[in-house]
Order: structure tokens, then sequence, then C-alpha cells
């Protein structure tokens, strides 16, 4: 696929006009035109620009055919959380929209239903790398909570589920740690937070 398939495909896809593309990649929306109509190529500094703003790579634009998994959609998470010392384990939904290799997350439940033992709404974003791991950062999305920091997932079985670690602000703590589980199901999510504290391998 040439650039100007790619930008015009990619723009549609995003439900963008020229002119917004151009605001965004900061150039003028006549120049859009003229990539998209294949009168010219994009410079690689306008390039650069162009493919952040269509959130993909610079090889994507280029038309290089990339084969990622996709983790947008629903999921269920769980975390080892502690409050006072006592352990909880939190399961929650969550909604991941992907973009290329960077993915938006939300969280549509709270695992418990009060700040004391846990509950919170929370958002982050992950950066996929090489179809094996997820680095990111998470923050609470309600003003009472100060909880945040970031977040290590390895994807396991072409991407039907994660098992990792967070470190952050919580709670019983400035600096704490626990183990985290990303699945399709609520149990799911659990026995692998429950392997994962048994020091069993995910399989």
């Amino acid at each position: 696929m040439n650039v100007n398939e790619v930008i015009r495909r990619r723009r549609n896809e995003l439900g963008m006009t020229q002119a917004e593309l151009a605001q965004k990649a900061g150039i003028d929306t006549r120049q859009i035109r003229r990539y998209e109509a294949g009168d010219t190529q994009p410079a690689l500094l306008v390039a650069v620009g162009i493919a952040r703003a269509l959130g993909i790579t610079v090889e994507e634009l280029a038309g290089e055919e990339v084969h990622r998994v996709d983790l947008s959609g629903d999921w269920w998470a769980c975390w080892q959380t502690w409050n006072e010392g006592r352990e909880i384990l939190n399961p929650h939904q969550i909604r991941m929209r992907q973009q290329s290799e960077i993915i938006d997350v939300i969280a549509t439940t709270r695992g418990t239903q009060s700040f004391e033992e846990g509950g919170y709404l929370w958002r982050g974003e992950f950066r996929l790398w090489d179809n094996e791991v997820l680095m990111g950062w998470y923050v609470a999305d309600e003003g009472a909570v100060r909880s945040k920091g970031t977040m290590y997932f390895v994807l396991h079985q072409h991407g039907e589920k994660m098992s990792g670690r967070w470190v952050g602000l919580s709670y019983d703590g400035p600096i704490i740690s626990g183990w985290g589980a990303i699945a399709r199901t609520k149990e799911e999510t659990l026995a692998i937070i429950h392997e994962l504290k048994e020091g069993e391998p995910i399989q």
C-alpha cells in the first residue's frame, strides 16, 4: 500500500477530516490533499508528524505490513493490593482501546465499592512491545484517591491473557507493589493471581 492510500484509509478509520489531520500534524491542509492525491510524498519530519497524528508508526505510514495483536475490547483485571497489611484481591472490569502500539485503558467498574478497601476507578495507558510486553502507567480517576504508578505485563497465548506487576502509591504507603492479571473473565484473573502468588508458571 502506498503512502497516500495509508494516509487516506487511516484518516477515514479515525473519522478525521483532512483539516483535522493537518492541524494535528502541524501542516497545511493543502499538503494533506496533495499527499492523499499522490502528487507528492511527505519529507521525513513531516511523515513523523503525520504518523503520530494517525496513531501509527512511520513504517506503517510507508506501507509496511505490521502483524500486531489487537487487545481492544472489554476485559477483567485483578490487582493484589493491601489495606493496613491485609491482602485484598481486587477484580474489576476494564476497557482497552488500541491504536497501533498505544493502548488506552479505563476501569469501568470498581472491584470493591469503598475507597478504604481499594475500590476506585482509574485510567492508564500501555505501550505494546513486540507483541509480548505491555509497559505503562495508571492514575486514579477519582479526586479523593491519590493512587498512581506503573505497570508491566507479559502477554500469554496470543494476547488472550496477561500477567504482571504494578508499582506505585497506595493506601498503605508511598511505594508498594503487587501482582496483576488481565483476562477475559473474572475467574481467570483470580486464577492467574493465585498462580503468581504460588510461584507457578502461567500456562
